[in-house]
């Protein structure tokens, strides 16, 4: 059965990066935009990358532009946001599409692997989480406004 290593995805300079390197690492997969509502997540997320980082997690942002068009920069802008406003220090790859035609493998294999609210397959909004365990296995998948804090126990019980 398929699972996150087998997808690669770039990076935001374009570098393909392969999952599979994370192998052994709890992954939080959030798809990102820097003019939401949304967006002082990053914050928390941030502190969750800091607080167990060392102990295995790895946070993956994925900006995404399908959501009333907030996340309009080019790659290099939206690194230089997510660094300057938040000191981001875990991944922001490359933009990319999560819903419709041209949507990212990744981001099928998890909506397949976690469906949404009332079973929807179908991301909502910016800052749909997806939790994964050491395996590559997607464990939870967690709406918008669920707060990164709220998911501190979780990523711990799966580290």
């Amino acid at each position: 059965m398929a699972n996150v290593h087998q997808y690669k995805v770039k990076d935001a300079a374009g570098n393909e990066v392969d999952l599979s390197r994370y192998r052994g690492k709890v992954l939080l997969i959030v798809n990102t935009a820097s003019q939401c509502g949304f967006t002082p997540q990053y914050k928390e997320l941030e502190q969750l990358y800091q607080q167990y980082h060392d102990k295995g997690l790895v946070i993956l942002a994925f900006p995404c532009n399908q959501f009333g068009g907030q996340e309009p920069g080019s790659d290099s802008e939206i690194q230089q946001f997510c660094e300057i406003n938040y000191g981001l220090s875990f991944p922001v790859m490359s933009k990319l599409m999560v819903n419709g035609p041209e949507a990212s493998p990744l981001f099928e294999h998890l909506k397949d692997s976690a469906r949404g609210l009332m079973k929807t397959r179908a991301i909502k909004w910016n800052f749909t989480k997806f939790l994964v365990n050491k395996d590559g296995d997607v464990v939870k998948r967690y709406a918008p406004r669920t707060k990164p804090a709220s998911i501190a126990q979780s990523i711990a019980d799966l580290l």
